[in-house]
């Protein structure tokens, strides 16, 4: 059975930084994308960041020069790396993968705050 757990959520203040990690455990096949997706409350969940296993990148304009998507293959492993974190970036983030079949992880809450 495939798992995906997040970490390194957590309390931050303005301008701060986190860095997200996401890792697969069980018999996961040809990862295509990884992606992070958050969800704040009252709000749909909207996708952050995807890297596919070419290595083209998508990030949501409100996060573009601010977060760093990143993956280790050989780990199973996406990262997110997030700089100059904003109020607005609070939310329950949670990391995807798709291949053969999709994966959800159960999230990881980030709070941004003074």
């Amino acid at each position: 059975q495939v798992q995906l757990v997040e970490s390194g959520g957590g309390l931050v203040q303005p301008g701060g930084s986190l860095r997200l990690s996401c890792a697969a455990s069980g018999n996961i096949f040809s990862i295509d994308d990884m992606a992070w997706y958050r969800q704040a409350p009252g709000k749909k969940r909207e996708l952050v960041a995807d890297i596919t296993s070419s290595g083209i990148i998508y990030y949501v304009d409100s996060v573009k020069g601010r977060f760093t998507i990143s993956r280790d293959n050989a780990k199973n492993t996406v990262y997110l790396q997030m700089n100059s974190l904003k109020p607005e970036d609070t939310a329950v983030y949670f990391c995807r993968y798709l291949g053969k079949f999709e994966y959800w992880g159960r999230g990881t809450q980030v709070i941004v705050s003074s």
